[in-house]
């Protein structure tokens, strides 16, 4: 009876352990920005939190999306910031406690199709058979939104139309295919086109629809970390000050509340919902 006492106070001591490895705790963030971006960003909330909780973090920094997906899989990385496609993919390991919150107080964002104005394309319909450049299958709103949009129309994006992903999952080469004719339309967030319009001209570019809101950016936290410690980090987020530099770094006007549930009709859209 000793013994099994014995063992099992050794395997509670173990618990956090798992969660929570020696030294500071990871924190990262999807590289889809230019690398000294997500660098600055991902420092940024890394120096906030260490400051408001004193639980020590450590940012980390990934080449791309599949190692970043890799590592929040792997239990790696404690806290993550992503894309609504990304976070359902990660889900199995973490949870969000918080949502980003845009400069204009929007807790969604969404994706446009575009065409060039000469093309012929003036309906949803029009699309089907066409050669259509995507941000990516796990893209928010360069594909998700889209494909949200098209199948309320009847449309199966994945039957009906010729996809193919950008080069480097990128917005701007989304807008070049359409542009240089190699796409007869295009999947992209709605802000893309105005952050392009310095290297093409988007005037002859016409946006066919405007497609399906879905939330915005989700912060997440290692499922297995102890419910003390994702609550610290969950109040510090959604308690920054509206004028903490962290959240103009960051580009938003702050996080709010978050759970599962608010990304739910994101993994539906990709796939992932388990079946009823």
């Amino acid at each position: 009876m000793r013994i099994q006492s014995l063992l099992w106070s050794v395997m509670m001591l173990m618990v956090p352990v798992v969660a929570v490895a020696a030294g500071p705790m990871k924190i990262s963030m999807l590289p889809a920005y230019a690398p000294e971006l997500i660098n600055k960003k991902v420092n940024a909330l890394a120096n906030y939190l260490n400051q408001k909780t004193g639980i020590g973090f450590e940012a980390e920094l990934y080449a791309d999306f599949s190692q970043y997906e890799k590592r929040l899989k792997a239990g790696a990385v404690a806290v993550g910031y992503q894309s609504p496609a990304v976070f359902v993919n990660v889900s199995d390991t973490h949870v969000p406690i918080a949502m980003a919150v845009g400069k204009k107080g929007q807790d969604k964002r969404r994706g446009i199709i575009i065409t060039m104005k000469n093309s012929g394309i003036r309906t949803l319909e029009d699309l089907k058979g066409k050669n259509i450049s995507i941000a990516g299958f796990y893209a928010s709103y360069g594909y998700l939104s889209q494909k949200i949009t098209l199948k309320a129309a009847g449309i199966d994006v994945e039957k009906d139309m010729n996809l193919t992903e950008a080069v480097d999952n990128k917005g701007e080469n989304v807008i070049l295919a359409v542009y240089t004719g190699e796409a007869d339309a295009g999947f992209i967030h709605e802000t893309a086109l105005k952050e392009t319009e310095k290297y093409v001209p988007v005037s002859s570019i016409q946006v066919l629809a405007t497609c399906a809101w879905l939330p915005n950016w989700a912060l997440s936290v290692n499922r297995e970390l102890p419910d003390k410690i994702k609550k610290e980090i969950q109040a510090a987020l959604l308690e920054i000050p509206t004028n903490d530099p962290v959240l103009d770094i960051l580009e938003i006007k702050g996080f709010r509340y978050a759970t599962d549930e608010d990304y739910a009709v994101v993994k539906e859209a990709s796939g992932l919902a388990a079946a009823p």
